[in-house]
This record gives structure tokens, C-alpha cells and sequence, in this order.
């Protein structure tokens, strides 16, 4: 399966690992820490150009800034989740 996390960006969601909510990072110094240490990296990836960003999608191939909410992807994410 699929998920589209914004832009003309889809990810296997065998890929996923997080979906971070950035509207929170500003409490979280480990997350701010993350963000800034993947951007160095040159691992982060956007999915709209000059996007006000919402939400932060890890996976095992790069970072991905999405103006997607988190509770948008999560939702995208359990949907086709077989139980």
C-alpha cells in the first residue's frame, strides 16, 4: 500500500516510521535536535516548496516536511490497514 503525504509525494507505507506532528516540536528539544541534525544531513526532503509545513514524515529513505496535518496522514495510514 500507498500513502500520499502531500505534493506529488506517495511513500510505500512499508517505508513509514513517523509521522511527527510539528506543530508540538517547539516543546520537544529531542525532535528540534532531529530536524536540525537530518537537515545537515541532507535528509530532508520537502514536499511542497516554501510550504508552511504541518507535520514531519520519517521513513527508512529520508525526512519529509509535508503541509499535510498529522492527524491527516495518521488517518490516510490506518485506513487501509488490515487487521
Amino acid at each position: 500500500m500507498f500513502i500520499h503525504i502531500g505534493g506529488d509525494v506517495i511513500i510505500p507505507k512499508r517505508e513509514l516510521i513517523a509521522i511527527i506532528n510539528l506543530n508540538t516540536t517547539e516543546s520537544s528539544q529531542i525532535t528540534k535536535e532531529f530536524l536540525q541534525l537530518a537537515k545537515v544531513d541532507g535528509l530532508i526532503k520537502e514536499t511542497k516548496k516554501g510550504g508552511k509545513f504541518k507535520s514531519c514524515v520519517i521513513t527508512d529513505k529520508g525526512v519529509y516536511m509535508s503541509t499535510i496535518s498529522a492527524g491527516t496522514l495518521t488517518k490516510r495510514e490506518r485506513e487501509f490497514s488490515y487487521k
